[in-house]
């Protein structure tokens, strides 16, 4: 197994190298297995894992709608991962009223006070990193990553994400967590894949992770929303 590490660690320029994923016959779409682990090599859930290809078409849209619930006073999932040009509903199956908002770059939105399925979905056309916040309860917090690809997975609690459905091509390899500030976040690496049975590739994230977010009370301050 190969391991890249984050751009702190001293062997970064090697990790950079062209990983080859070899299949055992032609034309079978690979998958690829990403294992992430902190820098004392504990495994990293929640982390969202995507794969770009290299000077080809946009991709068609995987699945052209997605949904963030709001439960017990939480956006559920907590992280989202869509491709570009994705809906998302914002459904609120709490006894209480939302005002779902975001002030991110990539998609600035607002759904005021509402229960149910009030309001039509959100169309993410932006590729970004999107936070998302409660106007009544600051401890609602969730995040939204819009990617450029329809090659994405998030790691389970073992640390692994399964990318599958990879095609022959080149493609960027990207991991990306809340927990982790842009420039501290391992750079992106390239890759071959001919098809079939895929190597499995290890990303170690250098330096200190954030505390996973606490439901309970907000972890940001208003200008990150």
């Amino acid at each position: 197994m190969r391991r890249i590490h984050g751009p702190s660690a001293s062997v970064c320029s090697a990790a950079l190298a062209l990983f080859a994923i070899v299949g055992a016959g032609h034309g079978r779409a690979a998958t690829l297995e990403v294992s992430v682990t902190d820098e004392d090599g504990k495994p990293v859930g929640h982390v969202a894992v995507y794969v770009t290809a290299v000077n080809a078409a946009p991709a068609a849209l995987r699945a052209p709608t997605a949904v963030m619930d709001q439960r017990d006073k939480q956006f559920a999932p907590h992280m989202l991962v869509v491709q570009t040009g994705t809906s998302v509903q914002f459904p609120n199956h709490d006894d209480v009223s939302h005002h779902v908002y975001s002030f991110s770059k990539a998609k600035p939105f607002e759904l005021g006070l509402y229960k149910g399925q009030a309001y039509p979905p959100v169309v993410f056309d932006v590729p970004g990193t999107v936070v998302i916040g409660c106007n009544i309860h600051d401890g609602m917090l969730g995040y939204i990553k819009v990617v450029d690809t329809p090659y994405f997975a998030l790691t389970n609690d073992e640390g692994v994400a399964l990318v599958d459905g990879l095609p022959d091509a080149e493609y960027t390899l990207e991991v990306w967590t809340p927990r982790l500030r842009e420039n501290a976040l391992p750079a992106p690496q390239p890759l071959v894949v001919t098809a079939g049975q895929a190597q499995p590739i290890a990303v170690q994230l250098t330096g200190r992770l954030a505390p996973e977010h606490s439901h309970g009370k907000s972890s940001l301050s208003w200008d990150r929303y």
